[in-house]
């Protein structure tokens, strides 16, 4: 019989492969379909340099790299770059200005012989400034993703240099004992080295003492810089004993979690020594 199909002539088998080319027909032919544009959309601007969200990166990529799926080196090198430019932003800014702030703190402390009332409140401005920036360039970088490894080494180093400078000063002028120089600095630098011992086995969080006690610093010190006399200056003295109770307490529970920590992650690195073995 003449005319029949081709479907129809070869059955089901036929059917399916003439269902086959018809689809893969369009295909080759006049318009490509909606995820072929994306695909080809993304690989020209690839291709160009320009990465969705990110801009134009240097080094672009070869459309081989491109169609093979593969990650080529110079596309992450591009982006490393691009994230190493986030380091000036506006909370290492905050960080970078602690820092230039404390030579200028210890020459106003220390200006006409220490005592002038009038460079000591210019100190204190000083200080102050450098305490608030202090707690506004942490919260702005874990709020808006701007936490970089500058800011992890800079920020404890301004925090402790603009304290250990205020301390000094104030024990070098005999306004301050030495010993509560030496407890608070001593506990400071005894907590930050700690730190990086148990960094293996975890991290040791901030406590609600620990912010406590940088708040009670922060005032007694202030108090001290000022030139307070009567009864602002006996009740600089409690408050000064505040913090070193609270530096001293807050110091004996870090060890206490650093030993907790370092307990587990031994622990834990034995049993999954055992797991692997068995």
């Amino acid at each position: 019989m003449t005319g029949v199909p081709a479907s129809a002539a070869g059955g089901p088998s036929a059917a399916k492969g003439g269902s086959v080319s018809g689809v893969s027909g369009p295909a080759s032919g006049a318009a490509p379909s909606t995820p072929s544009d994306a695909v080809s959309g993304t690989a020209a601007e690839v291709r160009a340099g320009v990465v969705p969200g990110m801009g134009v990166v240097a080094g672009a990529v070869s459309e081989a790299d491109v169609e093979s799926g593969a990650k080529p080196a110079r596309a992450k090198i591009a982006a490393a770059a691009v994230n190493q430019a986030s380091v000036w932003n506006i909370a290492n800014l905050l960080t970078m200005l602690r820092l230039v702030l404390v030579p200028g703190f210890v020459a106003l402390m220390l200006a006409d012989g220490g005592y002038d009332p009038a460079w000591r409140s210019f100190a204190w401005a000083a200080f102050a400034v450098a305490m608030i920036t202090d707690l506004f360039d942490g919260h702005l970088a874990r709020a808006y993703n701007l936490v970089t490894d500058f800011g992890k080494i800079a920020d404890p180093i301004a925090d402790k240099a603009i304290m250990g400078a205020a301390l000094i000063c104030l024990s070098g002028l005999g306004d301050l004992p030495w010993w509560v120089t030496i407890v608070i600095l001593g506990r400071e630098l005894g907590i930050t080295l700690l730190r990086f011992l148990v960094i293996r086995y975890g991290v040791i969080p901030a406590s609600r003492g620990g912010k406590l006690k940088t708040l009670s610093q922060g005032i007694a010190v202030g108090m001290y810089i000022l030139a307070l006399t009567g009864w602002l200056a006996t009740a600089r003295f409690w408050v000064m004993a505040v913090a070193v109770v609270l530096t001293v307490a807050t110091g004996l529970d870090y060890v206490r979690q650093a030993i907790v920590l370092r307990r587990q992650g031994i622990a834990e690195r034995k049993a999954a020594l055992e797991e692997t073995e068995a």
